[in-house]
């Protein structure tokens, strides 16, 4: 026998890739700019530390993070949002932020509300991940469409009063991913406000938050803080994969209340994968520098001129304003991706294997999503073939 929680789950979204493109020969050199995988390189430094500390693989890691490790990223979090934390009851260290993104729900999530099954609000485009989170605590999963008409995030001043009645957590990505979209203070305030109104969680992923071109995104906890909001209302989820370009690593955190810490804590210690320690080692100087992130981040900048100058004639082109993904209107999103592998060996992800399909219908349907994570000339040379393939 076999459970059924799980048996109507679409396929993930590149094994679907891989069957929509494979069966068919590229119409060119193949050109790879579905996978949000940074290229940039990493500090050359890194390899020095793991082999400092090699010996410590030889020893179980520290299951929530090295004090070490916590004390450098709570320096980091009052650097960057002016947020003071206490390494040892405010922050954990994740095994990559997809693992914290799950378990938090695991941990944190109540069996019930109000006398009725739980919900829980996500964006629509939006990272698999919190969609399986929440089937697998048994909630409802509440797609709130982010479309170019709302600015590309969900607007939850839509959602009924008899439907926060029951929400437990909401899952918020700013920088949104696949849109680039940013929250503003506002956003993010109006959010918080009915978080504690309705008492319920944000789970505010937010692992895009060093790439941008002008302003640093405003931080959920940084709002949160500055509006005197319960300390257990937002929960915050980093990662080094794209501000250090290090998705190898798996190194990321949580940050939150003591509570919500404590309880993800408790539930780590007896199914954790915790960062092997020479690992967590990189991760402690990797937070502690900021020299690396402004060069990566300046990398970023010069493609997003790079696409600006490439697709300005595009109809419908909106520049991201932060991540590096390009959200690109067409047709149809399947259709576009096959013709442009088929014709000129570009490889892009059709927007509906990242939405999920509703009553009002799947908002990812005439999108295709472009990462923008190959060097400049390699990514200069995809955007014209699929330009001049799409669009002309």
């Amino acid at each position: 026998m076999f459970p059924e929680r799980f048996s109507n789950l679409p396929e993930y979204a590149f094994p679907r890739l891989r069957a929509l493109l494979d069966s068919h020969k590229p119409g060119g050199a193949p050109a790879h700019m579905t996978i949000g995988e940074p290229k940039h390189p990493f500090p050359a430094w890194i390899t020095d530390v793991i082999t400092e500390h090699a010996h410590e693989f030889g020893n179980y890691p520290a299951n929530e993070g090295t004090p070490e490790l916590r004390q450098s990223i709570t320096d980091w979090v009052n650097r960057r949002y002016g947020v003071t934390l206490k390494p040892d009851t405010n922050v954990m260290a994740l095994n990559g932020t997809r693992e914290g993104l799950y378990n938090a729900m695991m941990a944190l999530c109540p069996e019930a509300k109000n006398g009725k099954w739980p919900m829980v609000l996500i964006p629509n485009p939006f990272y698999q991940v919190y969609m399986v989170a929440a089937l697998s605590v048994g909630a409802e999963p509440v797609f709130l469409p982010a479309t170019k008409e709302n600015g590309f995030l969900p607007d939850f001043s839509e959602v009924p009063g008899d439907i926060l009645n029951q929400v437990t957590v909401a899952y918020l990505c700013s920088p949104s991913n696949p849109q680039g979209a940013v929250a503003t203070r506002e956003d993010w305030a109006h959010l918080i406000g009915l978080a504690e109104l309705y008492d319920f969680k944000i789970f505010a992923d937010e692992c895009y938050s060093e790439i941008d071109r002008d302003d640093p995104p405003v931080g959920a906890l940084q709002v949160a803080r500055e509006m005197g909001a319960d300390p257990e209302r937002v929960v915050i989820f980093h990662s080094l994969s794209k501000r250090s370009n290090l998705p190898g690593l798996r190194s990321g955190f949580v940050a939150g209340g003591p509570e919500s810490i404590r309880r993800m804590k408790q539930l780590r210690a007896y199914a954790g994968a915790p960062l092997p320690m020479p690992l967590q080692r990189v991760a402690e100087k990797v937070w502690a520098d900021e020299h690396h992130v402004e060069e990566n981040r300046a990398l970023y900048q010069e493609k997003y001129a790079l696409a600006d100058t490439i697709m300005n004639r595009v109809p419908g082109y909106q520049p991201p304003e932060a991540g590096f993904f390009l959200w690109l209107p067409v047709a149809d999103g399947e259709e576009a991706a096959l013709r442009l592998w088929k014709k000129t060996g570009v490889r892009v992800l059709p927007g509906a294997y990242l939405s999920r399909d509703t009553d009002a219908g799947n908002p990812g349907t005439n999108y295709i999503r472009v990462a923008m994570v190959a060097p400049k000339d390699e990514m200069a040379d995809g955007l014209t073939r699929l330009r001049d393939c799409l669009y002309t």
